[in-house]
């Protein structure tokens, strides 16, 4: 399975090094891009910026390469089922946008991505990533819309980028399945429907999905963006 780390370091060395710790490989093993080169700054220092690096090791496909390469050549030139190497282009473009922006906001921290069928999970561990989630996880939602968009458009078959930044989308994921659970309580008891807090298209969604196959209940969503609400009403036809 293919692990990508990010890390920042006072020297490039320094970065590739830490790097390189965390996966448990060596530089043979593993691909490295030298995301930001770093400056050493001026009087005591001010303005100096550590250097940051890209690393990557996938030791299924340094095991299968070796085992290729010791018994034949490989040619897919004139295969034209053959689609190379989409799906991980699409994860590295993914990948590389995600750390561009949390670069560009001042967000340094570990960067973790894999793929798992038609999904590409980045998740992105640091302090003071704030900045990165935003109001009500506002900033974390267009992060991730954006970043979909570029990995789409670098895959032939459509995918989806599922990104967390600080822990904060499987945290709030938590906290709208209890909601949800004390939504289906209130309607239960009640028999009148319940109408959740305003949520994001994404979390309204995580609602619907954990809800659906949930005896007694159904939901709906109404109102307008950015106060649409879940609500859970009673549905005496799902026993």
């Amino acid at each position: 399975m293919e692990k990508t780390v990010i890390k920042t370091g006072a020297t490039v060395d320094e970065a590739i090094e830490a790097a390189l710790s965390e996966l448990g490989c060596t530089r043979e093993q593993a691909t490295i891009e030298v995301v930001e080169e770093g400056t050493e700054g001026g009087f005591l220092g001010l303005g100096r910026k550590d250097a940051e690096v890209k690393v990557t090791f996938n030791s299924e496909d340094t095991a299968e390469n070796t085992a290729v390469s010791d018994t034949e050549d490989t040619y897919f030139g004139d295969d034209e089922s053959f689609e190379g190497d989409a799906v991980s282009e699409a994860e590295d473009a993914a990948a590389n946008f995600v750390a561009e922006v949390l670069s560009g906001i001042g967000i340094h921290g570990n960067m973790d991505s894999y793929r798992e069928d038609d999904t590409i999970y980045i998740s992105v561990t640091g302090s003071d990533c704030g900045a990165a989630i935003g109001r009500h996880g506002e900033t974390l939602e267009a992060i991730s819309y954006m970043t979909n968009l570029i990995a789409n458009k670098h895959s032939e078959q459509r995918v989806h980028v599922y990104l967390d930044v600080g822990g904060y989308r499987k945290h709030r994921e938590q906290v709208i399945k209890g909601l949800a659970d004390k939504a289906v309580s209130k309607v239960r008891r009640s028999g009148r429907k319940f109408v959740m807090e305003a949520m994001s298209p994404a979390e309204r969604r995580i609602v619907h999905s954990y809800l659906q196959d949930v005896n007694g209940v159904t939901t709906h969503s109404e109102g307008v963006e950015p106060n649409r609400c879940v609500v859970v009403t009673p549905d005496t036809d799902k026993k």
